[in-house]
């Protein structure tokens, strides 16, 4: 049984089966053609961190698939009781047939992950964030970026950094990352990725100036400067991501048919400015519609691996 908490568990021809099975179902409904791959099926949703995009994309997502979604929060779950995680994975697995998890730690949906009777997807930790990978990816081969590209990730080292470490390693391009000096990515992650590039041929460039990270790149991403959590960290980190903005001038060093990434949501006039945000080379809304496509293209491939 596969689960989907890191791309890193993924070959690049698992990621790629993912990714045209996604795009095979989102083209089935754009044509009015909605199958049923999971009738019947239900999928539990757990939120310990609160989610606009990923609720409603899940929950759509598992709809048109022609299956349940079960929403939970901490206050719905026993674990915001001091349940083990183990005892909850195995209650909630032998009653569903798929468990998305949105929390803090990945030790915890892994821990998760290890006593379940069904697959677990990593709806985002502090650590990965792999299902908003997917449909990035979906994006970038929807506008052309797929071959060869050059990507610039302009930030916070966070799961975002982390996942398209993952996704880079695993596939094989240029990945950029530049970040302010005390805020670069963990370590151990990036010396993952770096043994991963070593078969797929990977670049992977760690950079504190964002000026040549963004220089005749095809993709430019961003996330948020305080993630949830740090709230409390926010005007120091204003402070520190001085000229981490993504704004006309910085953009205007990548390719001019670059296009802009953002996972949302978005801070207006921090990471990025109104100008790249509204811009024409602005894709995010296609982007996170595609959250949608990409995660029934996970459910489903999950599903039949399962058998």
């Amino acid at each position: 049984m596969k689960h989907f908490l890191t791309l890193n568990d993924f070959t690049k021809d698992e990621i790629y089966e993912i990714i045209e099975l996604s795009k095979k179902i989102k083209e089935e409904v754009k044509s009015g053609k909605i199958i049923h791959r999971m009738k019947d099926k239900s999928l539990a949703m757990i939120f310990e961190k609160s989610s606009t995009r990923t609720r409603v994309s899940f929950e759509v997502g598992m709809t048109q698939l022609g299956g349940h979604a079960l929403f939970l929060s901490s206050k719905d779950t026993q674990l915001g009781r001091g349940e083990p995680i183990k005892d909850t994975a195995r209650v909630i697995s032998r009653m569903v047939d798929l468990i998305m998890i949105r929390t803090y730690k990945q030790s915890d949906i892994e821990e998760f992950a290890k006593y379940s009777k069904v697959p677990v997807i990593n709806g985002l930790t502090d650590d990965f964030h792999p299902v908003q990978l997917m449909a990035d990816y979906l994006t970038m081969i929807e506008f052309g970026k797929n071959k060869n590209p050059v990507v610039a990730y302009i930030g916070d080292g966070n799961n975002m950094a982390h996942s398209w470490l993952m996704l880079a390693s695993k596939l094989g391009f240029e990945l950029r990352i530049a970040t302010p000096k005390n805020y670069e990515v963990n370590s151990k992650i990036l010396n993952i990725a770096l043994d991963n590039a070593k078969t797929s041929g990977a670049k992977i460039i760690i950079e504190n100036d964002p000026s040549i990270a963004i220089k005749n790149t095809d993709v430019v991403t961003t996330d948020t400067w305080a993630s949830m959590g740090q709230e409390s960290e926010k005007k120091q980190r204003e402070m520190d991501f001085k000229g981490f903005q993504i704004n006309k001038n910085l953009m205007s060093l990548a390719k001019k048919d670059a296009i802009f990434l953002h996972c949302l949501p978005a801070y207006r006039g921090q990471e990025v400015s109104e100008e790249v945000l509204e811009g024409k080379q602005s894709v995010i809304f296609e982007e996170a519609e595609n959250r949608l496509h990409a995660q029934k293209g996970i459910m489903a491939w999950l599903d039949q691996k399962r058998g």
